[in-house]
């Protein structure tokens, strides 16, 4: 916002800059008339405020006319007679104007040459004159127009002055006062006649300091301030110089009754002045810094004048109070720019007075109730509320809540609560039927606020600090105010967390800001887990913030400046160092994870190699250099603590491995710490910081085989025609991994069996070709003993692969012959007495296939018999396999076959196929048997009918029968009838015959 400066051009007192003093402080009074208010006849303004675009005035037509107290020539001062050649200017229109400069200066000029060549008869003396005369001649033309914007600065006065209304001024006829002359409003002269004509008016609208504002004020002045056309800057410089006025006055007089209205005609002129401008105000008027006024003077000011102009308002309402006065007064309260909040408290001693009626009308109530001859009064007395009827409404409910939040606030007004006021908050509660929770959370709410007032004067006051026991002064505190001493923590740790936060506005914590800190906490008796809670998520989300930045440089990017600030960050916010490295932590291994998506998405081993080898240089580079900047220590040397800590980790770990192992495993003595791994290090990486707890074992440890392979096999590149190009790797890419095995957080014993799994690889690769019969001999035992030692593989590991190849070899004949049926569940029995271990030699896949087929035998054997525990149990556990899967297979291929039974049958007794029949029926009884079975359609009745008349034939046992009639839907009746002409001819063979004929 650019300085505002009024700069008159009359003498120095009146141009002087006012001594910046509060004009709320030893201020004498002041009454606003014209005359003392009053401009210079001639002033220069100087804007330099931006232009604000919009206009908050409200239109002409709804404005109301001003009425000043005095008339319009006292406000606008004399009528402005013009002398010398202003008349003649002012008869003169532009045109003519400009006609009669030229008329004036070509005759000056023709009448010097004409004089020159009379008296000195040369051309040269006629020249001569010519040009003397063209001066004169241009001397008077130059006053001429130099008049003219002092003419239409007169002709506006007059024409204002000349309004016994000034809200006639029309801004129509202003602008064709200036284009009558040709000037522009911009004009300094006729732009200081509008800034005057302007300054006259407010200060005549303006009541003196005794008097209160009568609300029509700022809608005429915006009117007005219209009409004149003046632009916003302009117009707000005018009210700056009124309060210059005022302030100036306050010099003097110095007596102190007239401070008061002195004082009060500052604030109207601020809240006037606000409301004339809007939102612009904020930066058109800097009330702040010319006035040396504080924000909360300003607001004062605002709300002092707003609540008085309602309260004027509030008195024109009687007790027959319509809508169209509500929303008047909804109105009034939006344009006076009054609060809701404010407007509460504005009624609120008043409320609070009806609220005591009701409340002395209830104890009177409660009084009769508990008189000694209550039972001859009629009936009836007893406390009131209003629980129920027209209050059952929300809306009518938060009208209560709202008194009942008026009257706690009273209540607490002396900042202290008054046994007597609780028992009244209680009736009045039960009054206005508030629920418990309801009223406790009004309550808590405005005394939160009165205790955080009177904790900040104990404070300030230096009252809590000097005091023997400050647990026991908030108690005492807490006990005045009837509030609990739970919440009163609740807002001391708020009050120490945004002090903490102001603290850190700089990025760290002085020695100043620490011992203010803790000057709050033992005031306000914080417990120390509070303040390392406060300090870890405001401080430590700070330091995070650090973190991230230092870490999203990158590995180019983290130079000495960014160290710099970790550095500063880690000590100057004065956070520990397991908090520190915890926050370090959290980000580090995001971006480690980063890394290891990107790892695992690679198109190949190669790729995810680098992408592997790219979060080992960061963290060589920049995590390590983080970690050393926290702890405040150098990165080219390996610090102490973590080393001994790891070295006996490692020794705890190296005891359950012998050393024979590391030795024997060539891939494994390249990673092992020790000298010459120390010595291609060079800068040692951190190990602190890995992804133990981010990543399954399995990832990690997959992860790592995947550069295990790539510095085993080096760098693949293909070129076209489906070649492919090996680069070898040296020794070097196993620092790398060494590196990697620590970022991922793997344990010796995790590495040891990552290299010899990769290792027990190689070697069951060889050796299953050497075993490819699966006969071991003395020659290839020699031979496997030779991969042995070139894969470095312990001899009991390999002992363990060969014996499994073996056992794999006997393994797939068996899966074979039960792939292809040549294994039953009677061959299976033979093979467990024989104890061949089923389980590892036949895959789970397999048995439950051989126990599926064994089932399907079972439904398929045209029988009808279905062994429930041979098949639900006996089975299941001599194939090992799950004995509820199992049932699922058996219930699954029953309901199945049930339905296909009943199609095959049908087809068979198409066929004049009785014995088929009979054998379908029974592979229908028993998948019914695994899965019992509702009544089966068919759309051909009488083919069931003739199903059950031939499996009647066969001599079926009866409960088979039966459960066939049940299943085929044949009543009793019909089953009764099939039995009687059971020796007839079937009725289809009958029709096939008839048919056939």
């Amino acid at each position: 916002m650019n300085p505002l400066s009024v700069t008159p051009s009359s003498s120095s007192s009146s141009s002087s800059t006012p001594a910046l003093l509060s004009p709320f402080i030893n201020q004498s009074p002041l009454r606003l008339t014209p005359s003392s208010l009053s401009l210079p006849s001639r002033r220069r303004v100087r804007v330099s405020f931006p232009r604000n675009s919009a206009d908050p005035s409200p239109s002409d037509d709804s404005a109301a006319s001003a009425t000043p107290s005095t008339t319009t020539t006292s406000v606008f001062g004399e009528r402005k007679e013009l002398t010398g050649i202003q008349p003649l200017v002012d008869s003169l229109s532009p045109p003519l104007r400009l006609a009669s400069s030229t008329v004036i200066l070509a005759g000056a000029v023709a009448a010097g040459y004409g004089l020159g060549l009379r008296l000195g008869g040369t051309r040269n003396l006629a020249l001569g004159g010519a040009a003397v005369m063209g001066a004169a001649g241009g001397a008077m033309v130059y006053a001429l127009n130099a008049s003219v914007p002092e003419v239409a600065a007169a002709s506006l006065h007059n024409y204002v002055a000349g309004f016994d209304d000034p809200g006639a001024v029309k801004k129509e006829e202003i602008e064709q006062i200036a284009k009558k002359y040709g000037v522009s409003k911009t004009d300094q002269v006729f732009s200081a006649e509008l800034s005057e004509l302007y300054c006259r008016f407010v200060s005549s609208v303006l009541p003196p300091g005794s008097e209160d504002l009568k609300g029509n004020e700022v809608e005429t002045i915006i009117n007005f301030k219209k009409a004149l056309g003046i632009d916003d800057p302009d117009a707000a410089a005018m009210h700056m110089e009124i309060g210059r006025r005022i302030f100036r006055q306050r010099l003097e007089t110095g007596d102190r009754d007239g401070d008061v209205e002195q004082r009060r005609a500052f604030q109207k002129l601020v809240y006037v002045s606000s409301l004339v401008f809007g939102e612009a105000s904020s930066f058109l008027l800097p009330w702040k810094r010319v006035f040396k006024v504080t924000d909360s003077q300003v607001e004062i000011s605002i709300r002092d004048n707003a609540q008085r102009l309602y309260a004027s308002k509030l008195k024109s309402v009687g007790k027959d109070i319509d809508v169209e006065q509500l929303v008047s007064l909804r109105e009034s309260q939006l344009s006076y720019r009054l609060s809701d909040e404010v407007l509460y408290s504005t009624g609120l001693k008043q409320v609070v007075e009806e609220i005591d009626v009701i409340l002395a009308f209830n104890d009177g109530l409660i009084s009769l109730k508990n008189h000694a001859d209550a039972d001859r009064f009629a009936r009836g007395v007893g406390p009131v509320s209003v629980l129920g009827g027209e209050y059952a409404s929300d809306r009518k409910m938060d009208d209560l809540k709202l008194l009942y939040r008026v009257y706690v606030t009273d209540a607490l007004s002396s900042g202290r609560m008054e046994d007597s006021k609780v028992a009244s908050m209680n009736q009045l509660k039960n009054i206005f039927g508030l629920g418990k929770r309801e009223s406790e959370a009004i309550t808590l709410e405005v005394t939160s606020k009165v205790y955080r007032k009177r904790l900040s004067q104990a404070v300030s006051g230096g009252d809590l600090e000097v005091a023997d026991s400050k647990a026991a002064f908030l108690q005492n505190l807490c006990e005045e105010l009837h509030f609990d001493p739970l919440k009163a923590k609740e807002i001391h740790e708020e009050i120490y967390r945004q002090k903490l936060q102001q603290c850190i506005a700089d990025g760290e914590l002085s020695d100043a800001d620490v011992k203010s800190l803790l000057r709050l906490r033992v005031m306000l008796c914080i417990p120390e887990q509070t303040i390392e809670a406060a300090h870890a998520d405001i401080c430590g989300g700070l330091f995070e913030k650090v973190v991230k930045d230092a870490i999203a440089s990158g590995i180019d990017g983290y130079d000495m400046d960014v160290r710099k600030a970790v550095r500063k960050a880690a000590h100057g916010l004065k956070l520990s160092r397991e908090a520190a490295m915890s926050i370090a932590s959290k980000a580090v291994r995001k971006i480690f994870v980063t890394y290891v998506k990107r790892a695992r998405s690679s198109d190949n081993r190669t790729e995810s190699a680098k992408e592997l080898k790219k979060m080992i240089a960061f963290n060589s580079l920049v995590v390590t250099e983080l970690v050393a900047d926290i702890k405040g220590e150098s990165s080219d040397i390996k610090p102490e603590e973590p080393v001994k800590v790891e070295e006996k980790k490692q020794v705890d770990e190296e005891d359950e491995w012998d050393e024979e192992e590391w030795e024997s495993l060539e891939s494994l003595k390249k990673v092992k710490p020790g000298k010459e791994l120390d010595a291609k290090i060079g800068k040692p990486g951190q190990s602190e910081i890995n992804l133990k707890d981010d990543l399954p074992l399995r990832e990690r440890t997959d992860l790592y085989k995947t550069y295990l392979l790539y510095c085993l096999t080096g760098e693949v590149t293909r070129i076209p025609f489906g070649a492919q190009i090996t680069t070898k790797k040296d020794d070097s890419e196993f620092v790398f991994l060494s590196q990697l095995g620590n970022i991922l957080g793997l344990t010796v014993k995790e590495i040891v069996d990552v290299h010899r799994g990769l290792a027990e690889q190689a070697f069951r690769q060889q050796a299953e070709v050497i075993l490819a019969d699966g006969q071991l001999t003395k020659a290839k035992v020699e031979q496997l003993d030779e991969v042995q030692k070139q894969v470095g593989l312990p001899a009991e590991y390999a002992q363990k692969v060969i014996k499994n190849i073996t056992t794999t070899k006997m393994a797939a004949a068996l899966e074979t012959a039960v792939a292809r049926g040549r294994l039953n569940m009677k061959q299976i029995r033979e093979l467990k007495e024989a104890n061949v271990e089923i389980d590892s030699m036949i895959s789970e896949k397999l048995r439950e296939n051989l126990f599926k087929k064994t089932i399907d035998e079972i439904f398929s054997s045209g029988t009808g018999e279905f062994d429930e525990v041979e098949v639900y149990e006996k089975m299941p556990a001599e194939l090992n396999i799950n004995a509820d899967k199992a049932k699922g297979v058996v219930h699954e291929l029953a309901r199945s076959r049930l339905s296909n039974s009943l199609i095959q049958a049908v087809a068979l007794l198409r066929q004049r196929n009785r014995a088929g029949v009979v054998s379908a029926l029974n592979d229908m009884l028993a998948s019914d048997k695994a899965v019992p079975a509702e009544p089966l359609k068919w759309e051909v009745p009488e083919e069931l009918s003739d199903l059950f008349t031939i499996y009647m034939r066969s001599d079926p046992a009866p409960e088979k029968l039966s459960r066939l009639q049940y299943l085929l839907g044949i009543s009793d009746s019909t089953a009764v009838a099939l039995r009687d002409v059971k020796d007839q001819v079937l009725s289809v063979g009958a029709e096939e015959e008839e048919f056939a004929f």
